[in-house]
C-alpha cells in the first residue's frame, strides 16, 4: 500500500481529499453532537413537562376515584405517573421511588399486547439503584420556567439518572400530590444511514474529482517524462503540447526550448567540425603531393603512410564527433535478429563466432548504430580473444547484449581510459593490428544514446563485453528454445569445440 501511495499521485490526492473529508465530519460530529445532546435534552424536557401539565389538566377535571384510573391510561414504557398523601421533600429517596415506579410492569388492559408506550419499548432498559442514587444526589427540585409550566399551582422539576430522567411533583386541589417520571433510555445518534450513506456519496464524489483533477496533472508529466527519456535516447520528438495550467504550460515551453537548444548545439558541433575535415583536406593533399617528389624511397613510402594514417584518423574523428546515429530514426526491430544477423556476417567473413538464442524480443533503437556498435564488439572479441559468442538476456531493468571471448581481458586501471578516443591497449600504430582507437568510443556512444551504457566482466577463461538498454524499449518477448549456431566451418575442430563460460 505504501509503495502504491508513492507512486500514484491519483492516489495520493484521493487520499487526502478523503481524509480532509474525514477529518472535517469528523470535527463537524463533535461540535454537533453537543449541540444535538443539548437540543435533545431540551425537548425532552420541554416534552415532559408539557405532557405533564396536560395530565395534571385532566386529573383535576375529575373525579378522585377515576383519576387513578386516568394515569394508568397515559403511563407508558419509559413513563409513570402516581399519587402520594404527603410532599416528597426529599429528592433522593424520590429517585429511588421514580426508580420503583419505572419498573412497575404497565397496566394489561392499557397495553394489552405489550407494545404501545410513549418514547419507549415493553421491555424498557432502566438505570441500576447505584446510578440513580449517586448521579444527582445534589441536585435540588427546582422551578420550571413560565412557559414550560402555565398552570397555577406550583411545581417542582428535578433530574435523575445524569440527564436521561426527569420527574416532576405537583399538589393537586384534593391536597395529594401529582408526581411523574420520565426516563431516555436512549438519546438516539447522528451517525444514522442516511448521513452515512450522505458522506459515503460525498466520498465517492470527491474520489472521482480527484481522479479526474490527478489524471489531468499527471498525463502532461508522464508525456513529459516520455519525451525526456526519448530525447536522452537521441530520438527526434516533435515539440511538446503547450497548453494547460500555467506551470505545466511553462515546464512543456522549458522542455521545447532546452530540445531545441541540444539540437541547434549538436547540429552547430558537426557543421564546424565538417569544415575543419573539409580544411584539412587541402593541406593533406600538398603533403601528398610533396612527398611525391622525395627521391629517397624508403623515406616516401613512410611519409605517404604517415600521411594515410593522419587522414584517416581525421575522418574517423570526424565521423565519430558528427554522431550520425542521432539523425537515424528510432524504429521496432526483432533485438534477436539483429545480433542473429551480425553473427551471419562475421561467420561468412571468416570469424568464429558463436550465436545462442534467447528470446525473441521487439525493441525500439536505432538499429543501424546499434549494429555498428555491436559489430566493434565482436570483431575486438575475435581480434583480441579468438573468437566470440553473442547472447541476449533480460534482467529485471535491462536488456543485455552479451559478448563473451577468451582473450586476456582488460585490466581494471584501463576499464575507463579505452573509452577514450584514440585509446588503444594495442601500442603500435599497425593498422593490422589494432583500429584507430575510436571502436569502444563509439560503442559506448550508442549505448548511452539508447539510455544505455557498456561494462566489462573479466573471468578466468575470458572477459565478457555487455550492452545493457533499458527496458523502456522491449515491446514485447518470447522465449525460443531452439538454438542456432554460427561458426566458421574452415577453423581447428578445437576451436568448434570450444566453450566459452556461462
Amino acid at each position: 500500500m505504501i509503495r502504491l501511495w508513492r507512486k500514484s499521485l491519483a492516489i495520493q490526492f484521493i487520499g487526502l481529499t478523503l481524509v480532509a473529508l474525514i477529518l472535517s465530519q469528523a470535527i463537524t460530529f463533535l461540535i454537533s453532537s453537543d449541540e444535538y445532546t443539548k437540543k435533545f435534552d431540551a425537548g425532552a424536557k420541554a416534552e415532559f413537562i408539557s405532557r405533564a401539565s396536560s395530565v395534571t389538566r385532566l386529573v383535576e377535571s375529575l373525579s378522585p376515584p377515576l383519576r387513578e384510573q386516568a394515569l394508568r391510561a397515559s403511563e407508558g414504557s419509559y413513563l409513570r405517573y402516581w399519587l402520594t398523601d404527603s410532599d416528597p421533600a426529599d429528592p433522593n429517596a424520590w429517585r429511588l421511588a421514580a426508580l420503583s415506579q419505572l419498573s412497575r410492569p404497565l397496566d394489561s388492559a392499557v397495553d394489552p399486547n405489550g407494545t404501545l408506550g410513549w418514547a419507549g419499548s415493553p421491555h424498557p432498559k432502566l438505570p441500576n439503584v447505584d446510578e440513580v442514587a449517586t448521579a444527582n444526589a445534589d441536585d435540588p427540585w427546582w422551578t420550571p420556567t413560565p412557559y414550560l409550566w402555565m398552570l397555577s399551582q406550583p411545581t417542582k422539576v428535578l433530574q435523575f439518572s445524569g440527564s436521561l430522567g426527569y420527574g416532576y411533583k405537583t399538589q393537586l386541589d384534593d391536597g395529594r400530590w401529582l408526581n411523574a417520571a420520565f426516563y431516555q433510555h436512549d438519546k438516539g445518534s447522528l451517525w444514522t444511514s442516511e448521513p452515512l450513506m450522505s458522506i459515503g456519496f460525498t466520498a465517492l464524489m470527491l474520489a472521482l474529482i480527484g481522479a479526474f483533477i490527478a489524471s489531468r496533472i499527471a498525463r502532461p508529466l508522464r508525456n513529459l517524462a516520455t519525451s525526456a527519456e526519448a530525447l536522452g535516447r537521441g530520438q527526434n520528438l516533435p515539440p511538446l503540447l503547450e497548453d494547460g495550467p500555467e506551470e505545466i504550460r511553462r515546464t512543456a515551453q522549458s522542455f521545447n526550448k532546452m530540445q531545441s537548444r541540444l539540437h541547434r548545439f549538436v547540429e552547430d558541433r558537426t557543421k564546424m567540425l565538417a569544415a575543419i575535415g573539409h580544411d584539412l583536406r587541402t593541406p593533406l593533399t600538398s603533403l601528398r603531393l610533396r612527398a611525391e617528389f622525395v627521391n629517397d624511397e624508403d623515406i616516401q613510402r613512410k611519409m605517404i603512410a604517415t600521411i594515410d594514417e593522419l587522414q584517416s584518423m581525421t575522418e574517423a574523428a570526424i565521423s565519430f564527433a558528427r554522431g550520425e546515429s542521432i539523425q537515424e530514426e528510432t524504429r521496432t526491430i526483432d533485438l534477436e535478429a539483429l545480433v542473429g544477423s551480425i553473427c551471419d556476417d562475421q561467420a561468412d567473413l571468416g570469424h568464429p563466432v558463436t550465436h545462442v538464442e534467447s528470446v525473441k524480443m521487439k525493441y525500439r533503437c536505432r538499429p543501424d548504430s546499434l549494429r555498428r556498435a555491436l559489430r566493434n564488439l565482436v570483431e575486438n572479441a575475435v581480434r583480441y580473444g579468438g573468437e566470440a559468442k553473442v547472447s541476449l538476456r533480460e534482467t529485471p531493468s535491462s536488456v543485455d547484449i552479451v559478448v563473451e571471448d577468451r582473450g586476456p581481458g582488460i585490466p581494471d586501471d584501463m576499464k575507463e581510459k579505452v573509452f577514450a578516443p584514440f585509446v588503444r591497449l594495442e601500442t603500435s600504430r599497425n593498422r593490422q593490428t589494432g583500429g584507430i582507437g575510436l571502436g569502444l568510443s563509439i560503442v559506448r556512444a550508442v549505448a548511452r544514446q539508447h539510455g544505455g551504457d557498456i561494462s566489462f566482466f573479466n573471468g578466468e577463461a575470458g572477459m565478457q563485453a555487455i550492452i545493457s538498454l533499458p527496458r523502456e524499449g522491449s515491446v514485447d518477448a518470447a522465449p525460443v528454445r531452439k538454438e542456432r549456431i554460427w561458426r566458421l566451418t574452415k577453423t581447428s575442430r578445437a576451436v568448434q569445440n570450444a566453450h566459452l563460460p556461462e
